[in-house]
């Protein structure tokens, strides 16, 4: 079926299975709704980026670092993902493979930050 625009799902799938050692560890503290009851997904498209990990319920997105990310091509990269209704906050390899505990504790802190993605609606009618 074509959905009329080309998802990098291929990648994305390979970019599961080649994980970094910070997305592995990070994925192993975060996965199973490990923090705040969230479900994450790893490598996950938007638009025609691959984000390492996205909480599509509160629209936030995890990304991790390493030392050859360019600066200014991520900072496009997040307003683009920004501009999708996301909020993205970003670590580095190191962070996550020295202090995964301060990290985590980071996630959570945003995730309660965060406002309610579905408020309640009024019922209608009476009863």
């Amino acid at each position: 079926m074509d959905k009329g625009y080309a998802r990098p799902t291929a990648k994305a799938r390979a970019l599961r299975n080649n994980a970094t050692e910070a997305e592995r560890i990070l994925w192993r503290a975060i996965s199973a709704r490990k923090v705040s009851g969230v479900r994450f997904n790893r490598q996950v498209p938007v638009g025609s980026f691959i984000c390492d990990f996205v909480a599509r319920s509160i629209g936030l997105i995890i990304e991790v670092d390493g030392g050859q990310h360019n600066q200014e091509v991520d900072a496009q990269r997040t307003r683009y993902i920004e501009s999708q209704s996301f909020r993205v906050i970003r670590f580095w390899n190191s962070d996550v493979l020295g202090n995964l505990d301060g990290v985590v504790e980071e996630i959570e802190r945003v995730i309660a930050d965060m406002p309610s993605p579905s408020p309640s609606r009024k019922r209608e009618g009476s009863y």
